[in-house]
């Protein structure tokens, strides 16, 4: 009977460095990653940190449609190479009387007064781009769903067959005295 467990316990180590092995790379890619998203606010180069602007409310604000026109200008006159100006999120801050209006090329982000349209920041978001290889959507939305899930379950099973390794020894070693 205690051979047979040592025998299974030999085999379950080498699965168990196989898979961990094999999670190494992206497990990395992830806790790097993960460390410079926990640092996006602290770092202006990572996100620009968000201005203020006088608070006013909404009423007085200009339409979205003409910010973003604003946005759209202050872009293509900054970068004229990026030749992409859609706009893919506008984030209203009404308590910092500002708007954030972000692009789907190259993660760049113009932020605005709301009230008035003055152009207070034209800023390249590289938190964006890192999120996206922390998760993996930069390959594409099905490797995200896939690696995501597959990451998951895996550390998992590192962490049940990690516990059982350190546990198991112990318990032969027991009932070997016994």
């Amino acid at each position: 009977m205690i051979k047979q467990q040592v025998v299974w316990l030999r085999s379950l180590r080498k699965w168990h460095r196989r898979i961990g092995l094999a999670l190494a790379v992206f497990l990395s890619i992830s806790a790097v990653s993960g460390l410079l998203l926990g640092w996006k606010k602290q770092l202006a180069w990572l996100q620009p940190p968000t201005q203020k602007s006088e608070r006013a409310p909404l009423s007085q604000w200009l339409p979205l449609d003409s910010l973003a026109q604003v946005a759209v200008r202050a872009l293509r006159d900054s970068v004229p190479a990026l030749g992409d100006w859609r706009i893919a999120r506008m984030d209203v801050r009404p308590g910092k009387g500002i708007v954030k209006v972000r692009f789907e090329s190259g993660w760049w982000e113009v932020q605005l007064e709301g009230t008035t349209a003055k152009v207070r920041s034209v800023a390249r978001r590289h938190a964006d781009w890192i999120e996206h290889i922390h998760d993996g959507s930069i390959v594409s939305e099905g490797f995200k769903l896939l690696s995501m899930n597959v990451l998951g379950v895996c550390v998992l099973a590192l962490l049940a067959t990690g516990w059982w390794l350190w546990w198991s020894p112990r318990r032969i070693r027991a009932r070997k005295r016994r």
